[in-house]
C-alpha cells in the first residue's frame, strides 16, 4: 500500500473540466476552455501546495467521472467532493467513497431554499455523515440560518464555501448574519472555507473583516480551511493562483496560523491522515 504523502499545503477547493463534457440543462455558466488536472498539480508544486480537494462543477451535474478519473490516478494527494442525488443508491454512494470522494456539495446560488428538516433530507445527510463526509453549501450568508441547522442537527458536517458569500461584509448588526454568527460559536461541525474573496465581494479590507468576524464567532482558527478556486470561472482574467495564494498570506501573516490552515485542519476535514484504502475501511 502507498503511504501517505508528507503534506506541505492543501488547496480545498479546485474545479477541473473540458468544454467537451456532457454539460446539464439550465446551467448558468458554460466552460469554452479546458481546466486541465496538470495545469493545477503545477500551480500548487510551484506554490508548494502537496495536496488538493477537486469540487465537481454545478454545469457538470451528478456525472462525477471527470473527477473520479484523477482520485483514482492521484489517491494520496487527491480528494473529491460529488454533486449527487439526494436518493443516489448505496452501491454508487460506497464507489465514490472507495473512490476518494469525501463529501456532497449543494450549489444553492438562485434556488429555491427548500425545508432541510423534511425527512428525506435528513435521511440524506444522516447517510453522509454515517461515511464521514460533509456537505458543502455555496449560499449567500443572510440565507445559512435557515439552511444550516437542520444539516448539523441530523448529525453532518457542514462546510461553508467562500467566506459564505457575505455580498460586500459581514456585518454583525444584520440579524441573519448575528443569528448565523451565533450558531458558528456552538456548533463545532460547521467549518468554512477561506476561499474566492472576489466572489463575496470582499476586496482585501473586507476580507480581513470577515475573517475576524468569522475567527470570533469560531473561537478561533481550527474550522477553517484554504482554496484556491481554481481556474476561477468568470473571473479568468482578473484573478490567478499565486494571487489567491499571497492573499491568503496577507491574511494570515503569522506563518503558523497559516500552516495550521493550509495543512492540520484540511488533513482533519478531508481525511489526508488516512489512504483512501483505510478511511473506507469500517
Amino acid at each position: 500500500m502507498t503511504s501517505v504523502c508528507r503534506v506541505t499545503g492543501i488547496d480545498t477547493h479546485a474545479h477541473i473540466f473540458h468544454p467537451d463534457l456532457p454539460m446539464v440543462a439550465g446551467r448558468r455558466y458554460s466552460p469554452e476552455y479546458e481546466a486541465a488536472l496538470d495545469d493545477w498539480l503545477r500551480l500548487q508544486d510551484a506554490a508548494g501546495i502537496s495536496h488538493g480537494v477537486l469540487i465537481q462543477p454545478s454545469f457538470l451535474g451528478t456525472d462525477n467521472s471527470h473527477i473520479e478519473a484523477a482520485l483514482r490516478a492521484h489517491p494520496n494527494r487527491l480528494r473529491g467532493v460529488a454533486v449527487i442525488d439526494r436518493d443516489i443508491d448505496d452501491a454508487k454512494l460506497m464507489d465514490l467513497a472507495k473512490a476518494g470522494f469525501v463529501g456532497a456539495r449543494l450549489n444553492l446560488v438562485g434556488k429555491d431554499i427548500e425545508d432541510y428538516r423534511d425527512p428525506a433530507w435528513t435521511a440524506f445527510f444522516e447517510r453522509l455523515a454515517k461515511l464521514d463526509w460533509q456537505v458543502e453549501i455555496q449560499r449567500r450568508f443572510e440565507d445559512l440560518i435557515d439552511i444550516v441547522p437542520a444539516m448539523v442537527a441530523a448529525g453532518v458536517t457542514v462546510v461553508i464555501d467562500h467566506f459564505g458569500l457575505p455580498g460586500g461584509q459581514i456585518d454583525p448588526d444584520n440579524p441573519k448574519h448575528a443569528a448565523f454568527l451565533a450558531l458558528l460559536a456552538k456548533e463545532p461541525r460547521i467549518w468554512v472555507k477561506l476561499s474566492a474573496p472576489y466572489r463575496a465581494g470582499l476586496d482585501a479590507v473586507a476580507a480581513a473583516s470577515a475573517l475576524e468576524h468569522l475567527r470570533a464567532a469560531c473561537g478561533g482558527i481550527d474550522r477553517f480551511v484554504w482554496g484556491s478556486d481554481w481556474p476561477h470561472t468568470q473571473h479568468e482574467d482578473v484573478v490567478n493562483y499565486h494571487q489567491q495564494y499571497d492573499r491568503l498570506v496577507a491574511l494570515l501573516p503569522d506563518a503558523l496560523e497559516r500552516d495550521q490552515v493550509l495543512c492540520a485542519n484540511a488533513v482533519r476535514l478531508f481525511g489526508f491522515d488516512k489512504n483512501v484504502e483505510d478511511r473506507n475501511s469500517k
